[in-house]
């Protein structure tokens, strides 16, 4: 890939990915280089999702985020599925190990949700308030997501970022010192053409018909996406010190290194060759739980050091 075209995949395609996401450095044309190993932990064992509904989500919508973390480890006949697009993350275990066998692996499983209904944090959160809620979970061997309403504004939102991951200090008595947790914001009304594409048009760079939706839900469906991407750059980078490229408070990850790519034959506006559900015209690339069909990033294969895509 060219080093004009990858700049117009992240021009137009922030709204895919956190801000975390940069222009991959590249010492010579079309290489795309490795995600660099730092040496540092990775998120492995048995690790519980904690979803916080923070704001007004119908059931319908919040069953279509259960059903998208449930398919992550859900067997199946149905492929590509979301279960195959997680393996990839695998790989970056197995680098990690050397020789070392066997290589530590990691299981995710939904385990609570909390509903805030309220806003007791009002309509308008910093990055403090972010982090505040989610401590607000279990925090040993979790990851606690927080999903803000259409109606809630978050700093940076829709204008350098749809979603963030860190981690932060655990409570005392609690085993270990820290833990990972996610934000990410529902774009219907705030941002859909930086954060639900290609669900919606972008507003900037090349313009193509929007798809559609797969769970009928733009914001919901947008949500998926970036709650994907976000999970796998937790998962292989969740303190800061895992598998990244480029300077550690802005680094492109596993899912953020391949901006607006779903499918094969992707270019800038244009998401790729994918599926298309013959009675909605939903537009996906992995099949979930529950009869769920999402549309998720392509991942970085660091054995192969390109965008692996499965349709």
């Amino acid at each position: 890939m060219s080093s004009l075209v990858f700049k117009l995949f992240l021009f137009v395609s922030l709204f895919q990915i956190s801000i975390s996401a940069r222009k991959l450095a590249q010492d010579e044309p079309n290489q795309f280089q490795s995600l660099k190993y730092h040496k540092g932990a990775l998120l492995s064992g048995k690790i519980s999702i904690n979803l916080f509904w923070y704001g007004k989500f119908k059931p319908a919508q919040r069953a279509i985020i259960s059903d998208f973390i449930t398919s992550l480890s859900h067997s199946s006949s149905d492929q590509p599925s979301v279960a195959t697009w997680w393996k990839t993350t695998e790989k970056y275990y197995k680098l990690a190990a050397g020789d070392k066998t066997p290589s530590p692996s990691l299981s995710l499983t939904l385990k609570s949700q909390i509903l805030d209904e309220t806003y007791s944090l009002g309509k308008s959160l910093t990055d403090r308030d972010i982090r505040k809620l989610a401590s607000k979970g279990d925090q040993y061997d979790a990851v606690n997501v927080v999903l803000t309403s259409a109606d809630v504004a978050v700093t940076g939102f829709g204008m350098s970022r749809c979603g963030t991951h860190g981690h932060a200090r655990g409570n005392a008595g609690k085993r270990g010192s820290k833990f990972a947790y996610i934000w990410v914001g529902n774009s219907e009304t705030q941002c859909p053409g930086q954060c639900a594409w290609p669900f919606h048009a972008p507003v900037y760079g090349p313009q193509s018909p929007p798809l559609v939706a797969p769970n009928n839900d733009v914001g919901l469906d947008g949500m998926v996406i970036n709650l994907a991407s976000l999970l796998a750059g937790t998962a292989t980078n969740p303190f800061g010190n895992g598998y990244y490229q480029g300077p550690q408070n802005a680094p492109l990850e596993a899912a953020s290194a391949c901006p607006g790519v779903y499918g094969k034959g992707a270019y800038p506006g244009y998401a790729g060759n994918l599926l298309v559900d013959a009675t909605t015209g939903g537009s996906f690339n992995a099949y979930g739980a529950n009869g769920r069909k999402f549309l998720l990033p392509a991942l970085y294969d660091p054995t192969t050091s390109d965008c692996s895509t499965m349709v």
